[in-house]
């Protein structure tokens, strides 16, 4: 099995927060992560000409496939433990209606959340979902 990778902003505490829930609930073990700030990142996403320090949302590259904003968020969600699944039937709403209430969170995420110094370091156990 090809696991997909979330890329997601390592100083963000929303976002090191959504890491630490999706790690509890992939049963599967289907995810690995990688915070954008890391070399891995800027590395991996250059053959999609995006510059990871300019992205302002969570990444997924599933199957050779990258995705964004609420559209990544979802295709997360289907592969989690419990109920989360069910939310995945969000996507028949059209992205650009999705996307402007995932914007309008990315927007004030640091205001909120707050953010970090620096990025999340992974525990022993951890390390290896990490890239």
């Amino acid at each position: 099995m090809e696991r997909a990778i979330i890329f997601f902003d390592g100083v963000c505490n929303l976002c090191n927060a959504s890491v630490q829930f999706v790690i509890k609930r992939d049963v599967k073990d289907y995810f690995m992560f990688s915070a954008l700030q890391n070399e891995h990142a800027k590395q991996h996403l250059m053959e999609f000409k995006i510059s990871a320090l300019d992205s302002n949302t969570i990444l997924l590259l599933e199957n050779g496939k990258l995705y964004t904003r609420s559209t990544a968020a979802l295709r997360i969600v289907r592969q989690l433990s419990g109920l989360w699944p069910l939310c995945y039937g969000l996507i028949v709403i059209p992205a650009f209606i999705r996307d402007a209430f995932y914007k309008m969170i990315s927007k004030y995420r640091y205001k909120i959340w707050g953010r970090s110094e620096t990025c999340m370091i992974p525990s022993p156990e951890l390390k290896a979902k990490f890239l």
